[in-house]
């Protein structure tokens, strides 16, 4: 095993007896044909159970949605590349030279579908009680904190539902400027109810749209 890969089995607080693994869960499809794809596949189905049923064990009266809710704030790929890069995982990932050359080490997709493909390669390179004590652990911190099912709703679904409660007219979201690159573009957005406005800016339109629904929900809740 080389140091770096040493290194990063520190930081994981796991050995592998397979290291070949750990490096095909690094690498991106860019770099080789042998990649992380299939490690990645693994690892997603195997971390929306773990965490599934982390939370059917923990919330005994939650409902399916709260549940769903929990688990989505979870599973996504912002918490997902928030964890890798708690772990630098970006340092040891094997990009190609395109993916070296716009920094994709720091890419959000990259970043959490490597962090899958880790957790399917220390499966394969273990059992199931392992693994999961493993991302459990990873998990640690977000589990202590992890918010109410009704907080996690997003902005969108909150604005909707205290519009229905007043009975009132649904919102309608409207684009009005992009901006920037197809690779690296800003969404301006406007979100209407009744006569008000409120606009915000995302890197993409759904982002874009989450904050003019939150700032539409400042005004009028």
């Amino acid at each position: 095993m080389n140091p770096p890969i040493a290194q990063l089995c520190a930081a994981l607080d796991y050995r592998f007896q397979t290291p070949e693994r750990l490096e095909d869960a690094l690498t991106h499809r860019s770099a080789s044909a042998r990649n992380n794809e299939r490690l990645e596949f693994l690892g997603d189905a195997l971390l929306n159970l773990i965490v599934a049923e982390y939370l059917f064990q923990r919330y005994p009266k939650a409902s399916e949605g709260e549940l769903s809710r929990l688990r989505a704030s979870l599973v996504k790929g912002e918490t997902l590349a928030d964890l890798a890069r708690e772990l630098k995982l970006g340092d040891w990932l094997r990009l190609g030279p395109g993916e070296l050359k716009s920094g994709g080490y720091r890419r959000e997709s990259i970043l959490s579908d490597a962090l899958e493909a880790v957790i399917g390669a220390i499966y394969l390179d273990s059992d199931f009680s392992t693994c999961r004590n493993w991302v459990l652990h990873l998990y640690r911190d977000w589990l202590t904190r992890l918010s109410s099912a009704n907080e996690l709703k997003d902005p969108k679904t909150r604005l909707q539902e205290h519009l229905q409660a007043d009975q009132r007219p649904l919102p309608t979201y409207n684009v009005l400027e992009i901006r920037g690159e197809p690779h690296a573009q800003s969404f301006i957005v406007e979100c209407v109810v009744t006569g008000l406005r409120t606009t915000a800016i995302g890197s993409s339109r759904r982002k874009a749209e989450q904050e003019s629904a939150r700032l539409m929900l400042e005004r009028i809740a």
